[in-house]
């Protein structure tokens, strides 16, 4: 058994490739539209598929609104540079709403962005 993705629900499905391909850096690979059942699902990641993990991007036609409740944490992504990745993010538009620095009874360091739908994306420094 293997993690295939992540579903989340989202208002915009342009915005919302637009921040996980162009800010987060991720690949569309693949989109469709499913008529009958009014959504469009769109799957991103950084590799195939048939490798690794991904996060699948639903969006039901004519709504845009979600409550994301207290259930759902975030989603975790590594990167090389963390205070370069937040302030080109920050650059941009992006929330942060952890500046970069040492976690709470820890050492590594970690931040948190939040996409266009108010999802929570922890960036975790790695050497």
């Amino acid at each position: 058994m293997r993690l295939l993705h992540t579903m989340i629900r989202v208002n915009d499905l342009q915005e919302s490739l637009h921040f996980y391909t162009e800010i987060l850096g991720m690949k569309l690979l693949r989109k469709q539209d499913y008529p009958g059942g009014e959504f469009t699902l769109a799957f991103v990641g950084y590799g195939e598929e048939s490798e690794t993990a991904v996060i699948e991007l639903t969006y039901n036609w004519g709504k845009s609104d979600y409550v994301l409740g207290d259930a759902f944490g975030h989603l975790a992504i590594g990167v090389q540079d963390i205070y370069a990745t937040c302030k080109r993010m920050r650059a941009v538009g992006v929330k942060i709403v952890r500046e970069p620095g040492p976690m709470k009874h820890g050492t590594t360091v970690i931040a948190f962005v939040e996409d266009p739908n108010g999802y929570k994306i922890e960036l975790i420094a790695k050497e």
